[in-house]
Protein backbone atom coordinates (compact mmCIF):
# COMPACT_ATOMS: atom_id res chain seq x y z
CA UNK A 1 0.00 0.00 0.00
CA UNK A 2 2.79 2.49 1.18
CA UNK A 3 4.72 1.60 -2.26
CA UNK A 4 1.46 2.31 -4.35
CA UNK A 5 1.28 5.88 -2.56
CA UNK A 6 4.55 6.32 -4.08
CA UNK A 7 4.06 5.07 -6.90
CA UNK A 8 1.24 7.38 -7.38
CA UNK A 9 2.92 10.70 -5.70
CA UNK A 10 6.24 10.08 -8.69
CA UNK A 11 3.16 9.79 -11.59
CA UNK A 12 1.52 12.95 -10.25
CA UNK A 13 5.09 14.49 -10.13
CA UNK A 14 5.53 13.49 -13.64
CA UNK A 15 2.42 14.74 -14.90
CA UNK A 16 2.72 17.88 -13.11
CA UNK A 17 6.17 18.43 -15.08
CA UNK A 18 4.83 17.35 -17.70
CA UNK A 19 2.09 19.74 -18.11
CA UNK A 20 4.87 22.43 -16.87
CA UNK A 21 6.52 21.48 -20.01
CA UNK A 22 3.80 22.11 -22.56
CA UNK A 23 2.38 25.24 -20.62
CA UNK A 24 6.62 26.44 -21.31
CA UNK A 25 5.84 25.97 -25.15
CA UNK A 26 1.98 27.05 -25.50
CA UNK A 27 1.97 30.54 -23.48
CA UNK A 28 4.64 32.08 -25.51
CA UNK A 29 3.23 30.72 -28.80
CA UNK A 30 -0.22 32.81 -27.60
CA UNK A 31 1.64 35.70 -26.42
CA UNK A 32 3.50 35.83 -29.95
CA UNK A 33 0.00 35.47 -31.60
CA UNK A 34 -1.60 37.88 -29.73
CA UNK A 35 1.48 40.19 -30.11
CA UNK A 36 1.66 39.95 -34.18
CA UNK A 37 -2.48 40.39 -34.51
CA UNK A 38 -1.57 43.82 -32.54
CA UNK A 39 1.29 44.58 -34.73
CA UNK A 40 -1.09 44.31 -37.86
CA UNK A 41 -4.27 46.10 -36.03
CA UNK A 42 -1.27 49.35 -35.19
CA UNK A 43 -0.29 48.99 -39.05
CA UNK A 44 -3.78 49.22 -40.78
CA UNK A 45 -4.99 51.92 -38.22
CA UNK A 46 -1.45 53.69 -38.98
CA UNK A 47 -2.40 53.60 -42.34
CA UNK A 48 -5.86 54.18 -42.12
CA UNK A 49 -5.15 57.49 -40.41
CA UNK A 50 -2.59 58.39 -43.00
CA UNK A 51 -5.53 58.12 -45.67
CA UNK A 52 -7.87 59.92 -44.08
CA UNK A 53 -5.55 63.07 -43.13
CA UNK A 54 -4.38 62.80 -47.05
CA UNK A 55 -8.14 62.71 -48.25
CA UNK A 56 -8.71 65.68 -45.45
CA UNK A 57 -5.44 67.63 -46.81
CA UNK A 58 -6.97 67.47 -50.16
CA UNK A 59 -10.30 68.22 -49.67
CA UNK A 60 -8.93 71.58 -47.83
CA UNK A 61 -6.37 72.62 -50.60
CA UNK A 62 -8.82 71.88 -53.61
CA UNK A 63 -11.66 74.18 -51.78
CA UNK A 64 -8.76 76.87 -51.34
CA UNK A 65 -8.05 76.85 -54.96
CA UNK A 66 -11.86 77.29 -55.64
CA UNK A 67 -12.11 79.97 -53.20
CA UNK A 68 -8.37 81.72 -54.76
CA UNK A 69 -10.41 81.33 -58.35
CA UNK A 70 -13.26 83.10 -57.02
CA UNK A 71 -11.34 85.53 -55.89
CA UNK A 72 -9.30 85.86 -59.32
CA UNK A 73 -12.76 86.00 -60.57
CA UNK A 74 -13.80 88.84 -59.02
CA UNK A 75 -10.47 90.58 -59.58
CA UNK A 76 -10.69 90.25 -63.51
CA UNK A 77 -14.11 91.22 -63.63
CA UNK A 78 -13.37 94.25 -61.90
CA UNK A 79 -10.73 95.02 -63.89
CA UNK A 80 -12.16 94.24 -67.35
CA UNK A 81 -15.04 96.56 -66.31
CA UNK A 82 -12.76 99.64 -66.04
CA UNK A 83 -11.82 99.03 -69.96
CA UNK A 84 -15.52 98.19 -70.97
CA UNK A 85 -17.62 100.29 -72.69
CA UNK A 86 -20.62 97.75 -73.23
CA UNK A 87 -24.25 99.29 -72.07
CA UNK A 88 -26.40 96.97 -74.17
CA UNK A 89 -28.51 95.21 -71.43
CA UNK A 90 -29.98 93.07 -74.23
CA UNK A 91 -26.57 91.01 -75.00
CA UNK A 92 -26.48 87.59 -74.35
CA UNK A 93 -24.52 85.91 -71.50
CA UNK A 94 -22.29 82.72 -71.95
CA UNK A 95 -23.45 80.03 -68.62
CA UNK A 96 -20.06 80.97 -67.50
CA UNK A 97 -20.67 84.81 -67.63
CA UNK A 98 -20.49 86.31 -64.45
CA UNK A 99 -23.32 88.85 -64.26
CA UNK A 100 -22.43 90.38 -60.75
CA UNK A 101 -21.14 90.03 -57.38
CA UNK A 102 -23.03 89.04 -54.25
CA UNK A 103 -21.80 90.22 -50.81
CA UNK A 104 -22.94 89.56 -46.77
CA UNK A 105 -21.38 91.70 -44.65
CA UNK A 106 -22.80 89.33 -41.84
CA UNK A 107 -21.06 86.05 -42.94
CA UNK A 108 -18.14 88.36 -44.04
CA UNK A 109 -18.34 86.83 -47.72
CA UNK A 110 -17.89 88.04 -51.31
CA UNK A 111 -18.33 86.27 -54.47
CA UNK A 112 -18.81 86.38 -58.25
CA UNK A 113 -22.38 85.31 -59.91
CA UNK A 114 -22.52 82.91 -62.47
CA UNK A 115 -25.16 83.46 -65.13
CA UNK A 116 -26.23 79.43 -65.59
CA UNK A 117 -26.13 76.78 -62.90
CA UNK A 118 -23.78 73.63 -63.40
CA UNK A 119 -22.26 71.53 -61.40
CA UNK A 120 -18.55 72.60 -62.07
CA UNK A 121 -19.53 76.61 -61.75
CA UNK A 122 -21.58 75.76 -58.69
CA UNK A 123 -17.87 74.38 -56.99
CA UNK A 124 -16.66 77.64 -58.03
CA UNK A 125 -18.91 80.09 -57.20
CA UNK A 126 -22.85 80.76 -56.54
CA UNK A 127 -25.14 80.41 -59.36
CA UNK A 128 -27.99 81.96 -60.88
CA UNK A 129 -30.84 79.79 -61.54
CA UNK A 130 -33.92 81.43 -61.98
CA UNK A 131 -35.14 85.20 -62.35
CA UNK A 132 -33.87 88.07 -64.47
CA UNK A 133 -30.66 90.53 -62.96
CA UNK A 134 -30.88 92.95 -63.38
CA UNK A 135 -34.47 94.07 -63.19
CA UNK A 136 -35.07 96.39 -65.80
CA UNK A 137 -37.83 95.68 -67.84
CA UNK A 138 -38.08 92.35 -65.98
CA UNK A 139 -41.29 90.18 -65.23
CA UNK A 140 -39.34 87.65 -62.90
CA UNK A 141 -39.47 89.63 -59.77
CA UNK A 142 -37.45 86.86 -57.78
CA UNK A 143 -33.77 86.39 -57.92
CA UNK A 144 -32.80 83.17 -56.70
CA UNK A 145 -29.22 81.96 -55.99
CA UNK A 146 -27.97 79.03 -55.54
CA UNK A 147 -24.65 78.20 -53.70
CA UNK A 148 -22.69 75.33 -52.35
CA UNK A 149 -22.86 74.10 -48.07
CA UNK A 150 -19.00 73.02 -47.53
CA UNK A 151 -20.09 72.83 -43.86
CA UNK A 152 -17.50 75.38 -42.95
CA UNK A 153 -17.20 79.21 -43.68
CA UNK A 154 -17.26 79.07 -47.78
CA UNK A 155 -19.37 79.79 -50.14
CA UNK A 156 -23.03 79.71 -48.61
CA UNK A 157 -21.85 77.13 -45.89
CA UNK A 158 -23.40 79.55 -42.96
CA UNK A 159 -26.36 81.53 -44.62
CA UNK A 160 -28.61 79.57 -41.92
CA UNK A 161 -26.84 81.89 -39.65
CA UNK A 162 -28.39 84.82 -41.07
CA UNK A 163 -30.89 86.79 -39.28
CA UNK A 164 -33.83 89.25 -40.11
CA UNK A 165 -32.85 92.46 -40.84
CA UNK A 166 -29.34 91.50 -42.24
CA UNK A 167 -28.19 93.32 -45.46
CA UNK A 168 -27.29 91.67 -48.41
CA UNK A 169 -25.36 93.48 -51.16
CA UNK A 170 -25.98 92.23 -55.23
CA UNK A 171 -23.69 94.75 -57.47
CA UNK A 172 -24.71 94.12 -61.01
CA UNK A 173 -22.28 94.80 -64.22
CA UNK A 174 -22.57 98.51 -64.14
CA UNK A 175 -21.96 98.64 -60.55
CA UNK A 176 -25.57 99.12 -59.40
CA UNK A 177 -25.72 98.66 -55.88
CA UNK A 178 -29.08 96.14 -55.14
CA UNK A 179 -29.26 96.08 -51.09
CA UNK A 180 -31.61 93.49 -49.67
CA UNK A 181 -33.10 93.00 -46.30
CA UNK A 182 -33.04 89.39 -44.53
CA UNK A 183 -37.02 88.58 -44.02
CA UNK A 184 -37.03 85.17 -43.38
CA UNK A 185 -34.92 82.18 -42.93
CA UNK A 186 -35.76 78.45 -43.13
CA UNK A 187 -35.93 74.92 -44.47
CA UNK A 188 -37.84 73.09 -46.76
CA UNK A 189 -38.46 69.71 -48.41
CA UNK A 190 -35.32 69.01 -51.30
CA UNK A 191 -38.36 68.44 -53.87
CA UNK A 192 -39.90 71.54 -52.78
CA UNK A 193 -39.87 74.48 -55.40
CA UNK A 194 -42.10 76.67 -54.51
CA UNK A 195 -39.58 79.36 -52.50
CA UNK A 196 -38.18 79.64 -56.05
CA UNK A 197 -41.51 80.69 -58.36
CA UNK A 198 -43.52 82.27 -55.83
CA UNK A 199 -42.78 85.41 -53.61
CA UNK A 200 -44.06 86.11 -50.21
CA UNK A 201 -44.02 90.35 -51.13
CA UNK A 202 -44.79 92.36 -53.04
CA UNK A 203 -41.56 93.63 -54.22
CA UNK A 204 -38.63 92.58 -55.86
CA UNK A 205 -36.63 89.36 -53.52
CA UNK A 206 -33.91 87.74 -53.25
CA UNK A 207 -33.75 83.96 -52.16
CA UNK A 208 -30.72 82.52 -51.50
CA UNK A 209 -30.13 78.78 -51.66
CA UNK A 210 -28.46 76.01 -50.12
CA UNK A 211 -27.83 72.40 -48.94
CA UNK A 212 -28.61 71.17 -45.28
CA UNK A 213 -26.00 68.16 -45.66
CA UNK A 214 -27.09 66.51 -42.10
CA UNK A 215 -31.11 65.70 -43.26
CA UNK A 216 -31.16 66.68 -46.86
CA UNK A 217 -33.49 69.86 -46.66
CA UNK A 218 -32.76 72.97 -48.47
CA UNK A 219 -32.19 76.48 -46.67
CA UNK A 220 -33.52 79.03 -48.09
CA UNK A 221 -33.10 82.94 -46.93
CA UNK A 222 -35.42 85.66 -48.36
CA UNK A 223 -34.72 89.00 -48.77
CA UNK A 224 -36.70 92.06 -49.77
CA UNK A 225 -34.86 94.49 -51.70
CA UNK A 226 -34.95 97.95 -50.36
CA UNK A 227 -34.80 100.41 -53.16
CA UNK A 228 -34.92 99.78 -57.03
Amino acid sequence: MYMNQIINIDLNKHIDQSEDSNNKYTIPSKKHSYKKIFNIQFFLSIIAIFIITSVFTYYKISLNHKEDFSNLLINNYSITKLYSDNTDNSTQLESNSIIGIIKIPALNISYPIFNELTDELLKTSPCRFFGDFPYINSNNSNLCIAGHNYDNDKFFSKIKELNIDDKIYVYDTYDNQYTYSVIKNYEVKSDDLSPVYHTITDSFELTLVTCNNFNGNRIIIKAKIEDV
